[in-house]
């Protein structure tokens, strides 16, 4: 459903189409408002298309790839595996990562916003005075306004880094190509998750961050297993380490190094070093708004401070950078849009990454913990000693809890280990819900699952 008229007033104008603004405009016209839509890109935003899906597709064919290599070592076969050349499974891989992107076709998510009641308005959305946005030409009119923008990746301020050959992950996610070598900025969530993927499928691999470890917001520990593993697959994992500057060489792009490091050479830059919230010329000043590096500030039932009828979800705030976080945001606003007295709580927002081995993490780490004032209590207990690791063959890991030694509750958890986004669901719920040590303690937990790692690393708490 499209909005083709030159003026329109709506209950709300949701300015971007992304996670939060699609299920919030849905939400909002399922229980009788009018609502428009408005979307610059592909509704749904960049989840669905250009980063969770994609990434997590092409990663789980990486894996099961690791598997197949390891299928006579886990007594799945007699004999190792013949398998396809590393260019041929990577264009099957590519293929399966664009088919559950949908090729970048959001048309069914367009029809299904438009039955739902949603006026979609197509094109760049900028307020043009109190209650109005304007969009190419069009004048909507607005008793509550919802930024819903997003967030965009930016180049760091790296010497010739803008003249080379780069991806960001958005263009990795949608490209064919496999380059021979690829040097990856950025030891976070997304730089080892893509510099893992392409290692699998043969490409030569060298991630640069500047921090000690990489996952350098994570536990040290945490950091410290998941390096080990991407070494491990072959990726060249410089840490505490400076690119000073970017040129292109012989049909190549040279990094050199703070330092007297070598330098780094790859036929392509993959730059992971973070996204900024997309902000500008979105004619917020017009309401006396200004955001902040982070983005817009916001009160506890996500209106923008200051204002009375403006609202923001996802990673226009600056919260956390995760869909499900821009998901919760948008349910709170629906929930006061509707008359109710919602309020957010942002303690136990998980984190994950979907490398191999897999990443989960909750809450405060002990030095954030620490910061706070809080009295820390911490122990760690390693999860390749459960007999699910046994069994599974599943090498190293980590599990970590941060507790308030006074309150007796678990602030945080870190770990690291097969399947640790999923088991690391019931630190969130104790950090959420306050679960008291005792109580946690007293959990029984299945046996045989990595999920055991708990006890151990509660009952040194409770000893200590």
């Amino acid at each position: 459903m499209g909005y083709t008229g030159r003026v329109r007033t709506f209950d709300v104008v949701v300015l971007g189409a992304g996670s939060a603004g699609e299920n919030l405009a849905s939400a909002l016209a399922e229980a009788g408002r009018s609502v428009a839509l408005v979307a610059s890109g592909l509704v749904g935003g960049e989840c669905p298309y250009l980063a969770c899906m994609p990434s997590k597709a092409l990663l789980r064919s990486a894996e099961v790839r690791s598997l197949a290599r390891a299928a006579a070592s886990l007594g799945a076969t007699s004999r190792p595996l013949e398998l396809d050349d590393d260019e041929s499974a990577w264009a099957a891989a590519v293929a399966r990562r664009d088919e559950v992107a949908r090729h970048q076709d959001d048309r069914d998510s367009a029809d299904a916003v438009g039955r739902q009641g949603v006026t979609l308005v197509r094109g760049r959305g900028r307020v043009s005075g109190p209650g109005t946005v304007e969009v190419d030409g069009d004048e909507l009119g607005w008793s509550e306004l919802v930024v819903a923008t997003g967030s965009r990746a930016f180049l760091p301020p790296i010497e010739g880094l803008d003249s080379v050959a780069t991806w960001t992950s958005d263009q990795a996610l949608t490209s064919p190509e496999r380059p021979r070598s690829l040097a990856v900025l950025g030891g976070g969530p997304v730089g080892c998750e893509l510099g893992q993927a392409y290692a699998r499928f043969g490409v030569a691999v060298t991630l640069v961050e500047s921090a000690p470890r990489v996952l350098p917001n994570e536990e040290p520990r945490i950091g410290e297993h998941l390096g080990a593993a991407l070494e491990a697959d072959g990726v060249t994992v410089l840490t505490g380490t400076t690119v000073a500057g970017a040129r292109a060489e012989a049909g190549r792009v040279r990094l050199d190094l703070e330092g007297a490091g070598a330098p780094v050479v790859a036929e392509r830059v993959l730059v992971a070093t973070g996204r900024r919230p997309e902000v500008d010329d979105l004619g917020l000043e017009r309401l006396g708004i200004e955001a902040g590096e982070r983005g817009l500030e916001l009160d506890e039932r996500c209106r923008v401070v200051g204002q009375d009828h403006v609202w923001a979800a996802g990673d226009v705030t600056g919260v956390a950078p995760f869909t499900h976080t821009a998901n919760y945001q948008a349910r709170v606003i629906a929930t006061n849009l509707l008359g109710g007295d919602a309020v957010t709580d942002y303690r136990a927002i998980p984190r994950a990454v979907y490398t191999d081995p897999q990443v989960g993490a909750v809450g405060l780490t002990a030095e954030a913990a620490r910061a706070q004032g809080i009295d820390v209590a911490s122990a760690a207990f390693p999860v390749g000693e459960t007999a699910r690791a046994a069994s599974e063959a599943s090498g190293e890991g980590c599990l970590v809890l941060v507790a308030d030694r006074r309150r007796g509750v678990l602030v945080g958890a870190s770990a690291v280990g097969r399947h640790a986004d999923e088991w690391i669901g019931q630190a969130t719920l104790a950090v959420r819900a306050e679960v008291p040590l005792s109580t946690l303690l007293d959990v029984i937990q299945p046996f045989p699952t990595f999920s055991e790692a708990y006890f151990p690393a509660l009952q040194d708490l409770a000893d200590g």
